[in-house]
């Protein structure tokens, strides 16, 4: 198995359409590239934390590959706009790929490239690496077990 993490906005829509690919064996919703490996969805909204939402896939890679999850993440969101995606604004709804080797950074360079060229330069998705990820426990805690 291999995983991929991937800030595209709110996270509950892309959980359930990326849970749907063949080959996606599991998907957890979370936050990452934030300053700390812990935080609440209070302190994410707050916009102080500079954590993504993001979703976490675990795929196998026999099955589906980590190149067309790159190209579905960029067919199911806006890339061009900078910290929003529709209603919702805020740094913490940016489009950005988190890698955790080389090869995936290779990777997502080369379709972040391909969409920019198909959407005229206009591609603001951010390509970092995968740092303090965590599950969005709170969240569930908080808004949907009620």
């Amino acid at each position: 198995m291999e995983i991929a993490v991937l800030a595209l906005g709110c996270f509950w829509g892309p959980e359930i359409k990326f849970g749907k690919l063949d080959g996606v064996i599991k998907t957890e919703v979370g936050y990452c590239g934030g300053n700390n490996n812990k935080t609440t969805y209070e302190e994410v909204c707050s916009g102080t934390t500079n954590h993504a939402e993001v979703v976490r896939l675990e795929f196998d890679p026999k099955i589906i590959s980590y190149e067309k999850i790159l190209s579905y993440f960029f067919e199911i969101h806006d890339p061009t706009t900078l910290n929003s995606q529709g209603p919702d604004i805020g740094t913490q709804y940016r489009s950005e790929i988190f890698y955790v080797d080389e090869n995936q950074k290779k990777i997502a360079k080369k379709i972040i490239e391909e969409n920019n060229k198909k959407l005229l330069g206009k591609v603001v998705t951010k390509l970092s690496i995968l740092k303090n990820y965590c599950v969005a426990e709170d969240y569930h805690q908080k808004y949907l077990e009620k």
